[in-house]
């Protein structure tokens, strides 16, 4: 088994078809048959069905396909961490929520380089869910996250907290409104937002991600809490307003890494952006200590 099958095994299951994963993998149909033939050889099964409509995965192949996406990470990763250059010492892999990659994570990252340029820097956005997962499982060296899951071997670190803030397209439009799009910001936001609105009955929009939150109201107005630290660039523009008199809600923000690590970049880059957390608080809030 090697990585061509691997990733010509997902690239069949997701197409759905020899030919297709060919024409994207830019190789022959017979190509893709062999790698599919000689990897379910080595597995001594059958990963697919073949028939007039395309290929499908049997249950052997649906069982292999959570493992093969695993695999292809691991040895990408590998592959991109014993074929460094020279001039970096090492690497890290760095994954996020993406209201975190919003504005904060990529000035972080800047800093980070411009303090070790000798580290080579992966980012990664996923939900809490998978990067849980991928902490688990090694190919993830540092999370970055507002609901951790506690597991044993993984540390988890309270860097920040964010304020949340509820902002209108419509700043003299009684609230709550029709158009309100609620953000699902986790257990922690929702617990707080069903006890400042007891009353409030399901919103018509919700959404997962707050970059999604910020395009529909921007696009079909409407309302949606945001961290503030997003909210700032739209509030200065007037492209969105503060709803006044409404609640604040803080949001704890998490880094998790592997408790056993013994990497000095990884140590370094944890120092950093605990320091970083540490500034950004301060600037926003001078009277923390």
């Amino acid at each position: 088994m090697d990585i061509e099958q691997i990733r010509t095994f997902l690239s069949v299951a997701a197409n759905g078809s020899f030919q297709e994963a060919a024409n994207r993998l830019y190789v022959t149909q017979s190509t893709v048959s062999t790698r599919i033939q000689r990897l379910e050889a080595y597995l001594r099964v059958p990963l697919f069905v073949r028939n007039r409509s395309g290929a499908h995965l049997t249950q052997q192949g649906r069982r292999f396909l959570r493992h093969a996406k695993s695999l292809l990470l691991t040895l990408e990763q590998a592959r991109h961490d014993i074929g460094l250059p020279s001039r970096f010492q090492g690497s890290i892999t760095v994954g996020a929520r993406i209201a975190l990659w919003e504005e904060l994570l990529p000035r972080w990252i800047g800093k980070i380089r411009e303090k070790s340029p000798d580290v080579s820097i992966r980012c990664d956005i996923g939900f809490e869910e998978d990067l849980m997962r991928r902490l688990i499982e090694g190919t993830l060296d540092i999370g970055l996250m507002y609901t951790p899951q506690y597991s044993p071997g993984l540390t988890v670190e309270h860097l920040f907290d964010e304020t949340l803030v509820l902002l209108t397209t419509t700043p003299n439009k009684p609230w709550p409104d029709d158009d309100y799009v609620h953000v699902d910001w986790g257990p922690a936001f929702y617990a707080q937002h069903r006890n400042s609105y007891p009353t409030l009955e399901r919103p018509a929009q919700v959404v997962n991600i707050g970059w999604l939150g910020i395009q529909l109201v921007l696009n079909n107005g409407g309302s949606c809490y945001l961290p503030i630290r997003m909210a700032e660039p739209f509030i200065k523009s007037r492209q969105l307003h503060l709803v006044s008199d409404s609640p604040q809600f803080k949001l704890p923000a998490y880094m998790v890494f592997p408790q056993d690590s013994d990497c000095t970049v990884i140590q370094q880059v944890l120092d950093k952006l605990r320091a970083l957390a540490k500034f950004e608080q301060q600037k926003r809030y001078p009277g923390i200590a």
